[in-house]
């Protein structure tokens, strides 16, 4: 088993040669920091410092993918806006096909043009790791940008009182409850 260890950020070093595989079985390592998510203009993760181990096996008529992800992502925390760390680790399974149709029903294979035989694999360890990341990521209480909690809290407090003013049911109203058999 070959491996290769590449570090970021030419997107070109991403691209698989499917059909150029010497070996039944290929391994490749990515060390993906903060310009592998401004090159790909990822929008969900500001930055991140993450190890991508890739072992390829060659079956008859398809490529058997298994990314190991694993390290950390910069993501906007929900409640104070500020940057923060969120650790990350995933496994996931790709099947690659060579074939001249570019549509599949199956979220698990990815058909690559049989002239080609390139498979981009950029955008999908980004898709890895978006998915990998929780609904919800807010920094460790405490931790959250005070001037901006306090903002939100008073914010919060001028909602809740609207709220209850709205809830007071105007009098005229009530003397027309009244009239309901």
């Amino acid at each position: 088993m070959q491996a290769k260890s590449v570090v970021m950020c030419d997107l070109e070093t991403f691209k698989i040669d499917l059909k150029g595989m010497k070996t039944d079985e290929q391994s490749l390592e990515f060390d993906l920091n903060d310009e592998f998510f401004k090159v790909l203009d990822a929008s969900e993760v500001n930055g991140g410092a993450l190890h991508v181990s890739v072992s390829i096996r060659k079956a008859s008529g398809f490529y058997e993918l298994l990314f190991h992800t694993e390290g950390t992502v910069t993501v906007p925390c929900d409640l104070c806006l500020d940057d923060m760390e969120q650790p990350i680790m995933t496994d996931n399974r790709l099947v690659a096909k060579l074939g001249t149709e570019t549509n599949t029903e199956d979220d698990d294979v990815v058909i690559v043009d049989e002239n080609e035989g390139m498979l981009d694999t950029s955008w999908l360890i980004y898709e890895f790791v978006a998915l990998a990341i929780p609904i919800k990521h807010v920094h460790a209480p405490g931790k959250c940008n005070s001037a901006m909690t306090q903002k939100l809290e008073e914010l919060s407090g001028a909602v809740r009182s609207s709220e209850e003013a709205a809830k007071e049911i105007d009098p005229r109203w009530e003397a027309l409850k009244k009239l309901k058999v």
